[in-house]
């Protein structure tokens, strides 16, 4: 008997020691899957749908359905239902990054019954259908209209294309060489404002020596050439690399000013420094000149073209009617897709602060906010994979008007944003499943336009 006690004790310590061993090894991957099978599936169930203790992807809560509140009943625990406290088992980025994981549950199973619509959609108080207006032969980035109502249009592998009224593509011949790698090459497109001055505004990739940087350029189209062509911006070559994530590259104009973006490279700490054009918003004159009231223009230790910094990814531009506020979309990490008001020299975190953890499941930061960073006006926990922007100004959906139509790529979703100055309203899904959304653009004929991969569709009302 004593000799069975004995290993009784042992087998006991042995079983201890092997969890508690686990459970170091998945605290150190740090990994949010792994958090929740090893800490909470026993309880809430492996698909979070419950056992022991309450589903935790329903959004139906009894203490709390804030970020802080799933926080807090993470750390400290609710005695009285049986909810143990794991403040000491795990650290608050662990804990942020379980809660975005919830988030994500609750998100997917959210869509798991919604029916894909393939014909006419009813949502925001209109039936309407997608309409194919000219089609390239592969994945289109960008669109525009020119001065004659024809569309405009960048193929990421390198093309410019002009598709007359019945859609027929003609290709431009002499545009710049990109680097079409990862999500480098041909990217945005647009035409000056002034349609007499036949400027015509591109980004892209730019290759040098192994690597490449996004680049400003802009020129004219004659019968089907690319010609005049002057460089708007472009980085010192030391700050090319060979990375092929996160060139950003929107542009908006607002009267001689022009605004763009540059995403981090992959590189997120350089998003926080003024001496690197990673990570920021850009505002220069159309004709490349640094504008002197921009708020690094004086500051030796900073680039004198940046106008806001501390950004991801930013994927979208677009200023709002009646104010002229400027608006980003940022394409954020695994959770934290945002939209924000963009503010003359204000920094927007990243990534010191972030809603959203690594792609792999492990977390950036427990911190979600910080004294003199911006919090983004609305974002999506999951991600949606924002891209494109653009506040409605047709009238062909009265309702819309001034709002803003948000597309996804991941998700395939194009969202509409009802906003009262700086106040997100709600969010509104308005279309998913026919495609990654690319490019959200007003057409001239009142309809909203999108790029769905190499299709050019608008969207039709029924009558």
């Amino acid at each position: 008997m004593a000799l069975n006690f004995q290993w009784q004790k042992r087998l006991a310590r042995l079983a201890a020691l092997t969890f508690a061993s686990l459970a170091g090894q998945v605290l150190a991957s740090g990994n949010a899957e792994q958090m929740y099978n090893s800490f909470c599936a026993s309880c809430h169930g492996p698909d979070m749908s419950g056992g022991l203790g309450p589903a935790l992807n329903n959004n139906k809560w009894k203490y709390g359905g804030t970020d802080e509140d799933l926080v807090r009943v993470i750390k400290k625990g609710v005695p009285k239902g049986g909810m143990p406290a794991w403040e000491k088992s795990l650290s608050d980025e662990n804990i942020r990054a379980l809660v975005i994981l919830m988030r994500e549950r609750t998100y997917q199973k959210s869509i798991a019954a919604t029916p894909t619509p393939k014909d006419a959609v009813t949502a925001a108080g209109y039936t309407f259908s997608l309409e194919k207006v000219a089609e390239a032969p592969d994945e289109l980035w960008a669109m525009d209209f020119l001065a004659d109502g024809r569309v405009i249009a960048t193929q990421k592998s390198g093309q410019l294309w002009v598709f007359d009224k019945d859609g027929k593509p003609q290709q431009i011949t002499g545009t710049p060489a990109v680097w079409s790698k990862g999500q480098g090459g041909l990217l945005q497109v647009q035409r000056h404002p002034d349609a007499a001055s036949g400027w015509i505004y591109l980004t892209f990739s730019d290759p040098a020596g192994k690597g490449a940087m996004t680049k400003v350029v802009r020129g004219r189209i004659e019968g089907n050439r690319w010609v005049g062509e002057q460089t708007i911006y472009s980085s010192d070559p030391k700050f090319y690399t060979d990375g092929g994530v996160h060139f950003g590259s929107r542009m908006v104009f607002q009267d001689d000013y022009l605004f763009f973006s540059i995403g981090d490279r992959g590189q997120q700490d350089l998003a926080q420094d003024l001496s690197r054009p990673n990570g920021k918003i850009h505002r220069l004159h159309a004709d490349g000149r640094v504008p002197e009231d921009n708020p690094f223009a004086k500051d030796k230790n900073a680039l004198p073209t940046i106008w806001s910094y501390g950004h991801r990814n930013p994927q979208g531009l677009a200023l709002q009617p009646g104010t002229g506020t400027l608006w980003d979309a940022e394409h954020g990490p695994r959770g934290g897709d945002e939209i924000n008001r963009v503010n003359k020299g204000a920094n927007y975190g990243w990534p010191v602060i972030t809603y959203g953890m690594n792609y792999n499941g492990t977390p950036i930061t427990s911190h979600t906010a910080k004294p003199g960073m911006e919090q983004p006006q609305h974002y999506w926990v999951p991600s949606i994979a924002v891209s494109a922007i653009n506040f409605y100004t047709g009238d062909r959906f009265p309702s819309w008007r001034n709002h803003l139509l948000v597309g996804s790529l991941a998700k395939e979703q194009l969202r509409l944003l009802r906003i009262d100055g700086d106040k997100v309203l709600s969010d509104t899904l308005l279309l998913q499943g026919h495609g990654r959304i690319r490019d959200v653009v007003n057409g001239p004929d009142g309809y909203p336009y999108l790029v769905i991969a190499g299709v050019v569709y608008r969207l039709v009302p029924k009558s």
